[in-house]
């Protein structure tokens, strides 16, 4: 049975809001899920959430029962809040009424499993939470099959990150590791390294992407790093027409990524269906 929740100074509540601070999710081991997108995919990727917190006055559909069947079969407890509650716990602007406590849950770069050609995104030094999810996303997308967190600056469990992820997060292999350790291990594993840059003279599309790659994408206010843009196989630049010198980190990995995927289409990901409006 769910276990009812009207004030906001019950200990699970502080346990949650506690949890929006990087200390706190550093020291417990957990983070929280909100929306349910996100929490449909943090299920699917096997993740067991410890706590759901739910308020049916903002339920957007009709498919949250069954999510929150899920959870409880994952071994949450369901936590039926008030919408003062719930309100308090959401970091949104508009909550759906779902918010979960999840172990967080992280990978080693000896863990990563890749194909033959395999792509992966490096991002280092990356300082906008809203920026490093919105990537995670492009990297689903994209058929990315890791993305490597170096010296981070804020922290892929950010609830702002989760959220600018819709949950992919936990649909795309993602690692944090310091900008040596992955140099290391992309030569190791023979990956070329491709590093994106406003001083680069070749453009992008120039670029071979079949091969091996690994794209390299740096903080907007400092750009890449000294060990990247000396060590870096290749440098290059998207051409910029006007007068800004250089886009969004997040923008100019969407369009790294899709060129990728321009030029290894169809062979990557051949199992996946191409979308399509239908007709009528």
């Amino acid at each position: 049975m769910p276990i009812p929740i009207r004030s906001v100074q019950n200990e699970r509540v502080k346990f949650a809001l506690r949890l929006r601070d990087r200390r706190d999710r550093d020291s417990t081991g957990c983070m929280l899920i909100e929306g349910y997108r996100e929490n449909l995919r943090a299920l699917d990727a096997g993740v067991r959430p410890r706590a759901l917190f739910f308020c049916r006055a903002l339920f957007l559909g009709t498919n949250e029962d069954e999510l929150l069947r899920r959870a409880a079969a994952a071994g949450a407890d369901l936590l039926d809040c008030s919408e003062a509650v719930f309100r308090k716990l959401s970091y949104r602007d508009r909550p759906d009424g779902l918010l979960a406590i999840a172990p967080i849950q992280r990978r080693t770069l000896a863990e990563l499993r890749l194909p033959e050609r395999p792509l992966v995104l490096v991002m280092e030094r990356i300082e906008k939470p809203g920026n490093l999810g919105t990537m995670l996303r492009t990297a689903d997308g994209a058929g990315v099959h890791a993305a490597i967190v170096c010296d981070r600056c804020t922290d892929v469990y950010n609830p702002n990150a989760v959220r600018a992820s819709v949950g992919a997060l936990f649909t795309v292999p993602v690692v944090e590791a310091s900008s040596e350790e992955v140099m290391d291990w992309l030569r190791a594993k023979g990956i070329r390294i491709v590093a994106a840059t406003p001083s680069a003279t070749r453009v992008h599309f120039d670029c071979d992407f079949t091969r091996a790659t690994a794209i390299v994408v740096g903080s907007e206010q400092y750009g890449l790093s000294p060990l990247w843009m000396e060590q870096a196989d290749e440098r290059v630049v998207i051409p910029m027409l006007g007068r800004c010198d250089s886009l969004n980190v997040a923008a100019a990995a969407t369009i790294l990524l899709y060129e990728v995927v321009r030029q290894r289409w169809p062979w990557i990901h051949p199992e996946r269906a191409v979308h399509t409006p239908s007709s009528t």
